[in-house]
C-alpha cells in the first residue's frame, strides 16, 4: 500500500501501518489509541472470524466494514502490541500519558504489552458503556478498560492551576450501530474526556485512527492531532469526519493556543 498523508488543519491523518509510519513521526505529547483487541469467543475459530461478524449482533454486520490485526492468538498479538508501544514510545515526550483500550480478556495482557514495550504502567480507568450485552446466570459485559501509563518518571506539581483531574470511571452508552461508522467505534463524550490527558494545543498520536473519533475529540477540545490508519475506507471516513469538525471549529479564535510547529508531527 502506497502511504498518503492528509493535512486537515491542526491534524495530521496518514494512510499506512503504523509499523512504518510511527518511526517517521516527530514528538507528541500523549497516545490516545483503540488497537485490535484480538478477543471475542472462546476458541481460536471464534478470533478468527471477521470482525464485522465478531463484533456485532447476527444481522448487523452488513453495516460494517472488517479491520485487520484482530485475529492473533494471545501471544503473538503481545509481541506485536510491545513492538509498536515501543516504537510510539520513542516519538512520546518524557513522562506524557499512554492510553490503551482494552476488553476484559486481554487486560492482563494488555497491562503486559505496556510495560514489554517500555512504559510505565500506572493504572485503570473504566468505560461504563450503560448498554452492555447481558448473558443469562452471570454478570453483564458493561465495561471496557483504559490501560493508561506515562513514558517514564513525571514530576508532579501539585500547585498547578493548569492540572486537570480525571475520573477513573466513565459513564457514556455504546452508539447504536445505526448511529456509528465504525464496529468498534467509542462515544465521542468518552474520547472528548480522554484527550484532556494533553494540555490544549498539544499534539496528541493514535495509532490505530479507524474512523477518527479521537481526532474529532481532538478538534473540538482544542488538542492537535496525528492519526494513522490502515484500512482505506475507514481512512476515508476519518478524513471526512475530522474535516467536518475542523469546518465547524476553525472560526473559534484561540481554539489552538501555543501549537507554533507542533500539528503535523513530521520527522525533523
Amino acid at each position: 500500500m502506497k502511504q498518503r498523508v492528509e493535512i486537515i488543519g491542526n491534524c495530521t491523518l496518514y494512510l499506512g501501518d503504523c509499523l512504518a509510519v510511527l518511526p517517521t513521526l516527530g514528538k507528541v505529547d500523549a497516545v490516545v489509541t483503540d488497537p485490535p483487541y484480538s478477543s471475542g469467543g472462546f476458541t481460536r475459530g471464534d478470533r478468527t472470524l471477521e470482525t464485522s461478524r465478531k463484533y456485532q449482533q447476527t444481522g448487523l454486520e452488513k453495516y460494517f466494514d472488517n479491520f485487520s490485526g484482530d485475529s492473533r492468538d494471545q501471544r503473538s498479538w503481545v509481541y506485536w502490541m510491545s513492538f509498536w508501544i515501543s516504537l510510539a514510545l520513542r516519538v512520546l515526550e518524557p513522562g506524557a500519558m499512554f492510553c490503551l483500550f482494552t476488553d476484559w480478556r486481554q487486560l492482563p495482557a494488555t497491562t503486559d504489552a505496556l510495560q514489554c514495550g517500555g512504559g510505565v504502567w500506572r493504572g485503570i480507568a473504566v468505560w461504563d458503556k450503560q448498554n452492555g450485552r447481558p448473558f443469562p446466570d452471570r454478570f453483564k459485559s458493561s465495561a471496557e478498560y483504559i490501560v493508561w501509563g506515562r513514558n517514564g518518571p513525571r514530576k508532579i506539581d501539585m500547585k498547578d492551576k493548569d492540572s486537570v483531574y480525571l475520573p477513573g470511571v466513565f459513564s457514556f452508552p455504546f452508539p447504536s450501530p445505526l448511529k456509528r461508522e465504525h464496529s468498534t467505534q467509542k462515544p465521542i463524550e468518552l474520547m472528548k474526556n480522554l484527550v484532556q490527558v494533553a494540555r490544549p494545543g498539544k499534539t496528541i498520536l493514535d495509532p490505530f485512527m479507524g474512523s477518527g473519533t479521537t481526532g474529532v475529540a481532538c478538534v473540538e477540545q482544542g488538542r492537535c492531532f496525528v492519526g494513522i490508519e490502515l484500512n482505506e475506507k475507514y481512512f476515508a471516513v476519518a478524513c471526512k469526519r475530522i474535516e467536518e469538525a475542523w469546518r465547524a471549529q476553525e472560526k473559534q479564535p484561540g481554539l489552538f493556543p501555543d501549537t507554533a510547529g507542533r500539528a503535523a508531527a513530521v520527522g525533523e
